[in-house]
């Protein structure tokens, strides 16, 4: 059975980037190199603090353009498994105004 991956690096400016991969391990190493993408290797050192995985590369794929387009606050809750942070920032902020009436 193939794994694939979707991960968050925190690169040196305290930025994260969000990416997907069928070889975590080698793409890591590419990262810390400075060969991994032209984003990270411009804020090297960086530090792996999320990872899921996946049975299907496509189901990686779309978990990272789903998480890319996250605040980074939301990031964050999901880095720190924080379930309530996470459901506080994934809220419709519409939803927040009929909460109030």
């Amino acid at each position: 059975m193939n794994n694939f991956y979707t991960y968050i690096l925190e690169c040196s400016d305290g930025s994260y980037y969000v990416g997907s991969t069928r070889n975590l391990k080698q793409r890591i190493w590419n990262h810390e190199r400075g060969c991994g993408s032209n984003y990270t290797s411009k804020r090297l050192p960086v530090k792996l603090v999320y990872c899921e995985e996946f049975s299907r590369i496509d189901d990686a794929y779309n978990r990272e353009k789903q998480i890319q387009k996250w605040s980074r606050k939301k990031k964050m809750a999901l880095i720190n498994s924080n379930n309530e942070e996470l459901k506080k920032y994934s809220e419709c902020k519409n939803n927040s105004h009929y909460k109030n009436m």
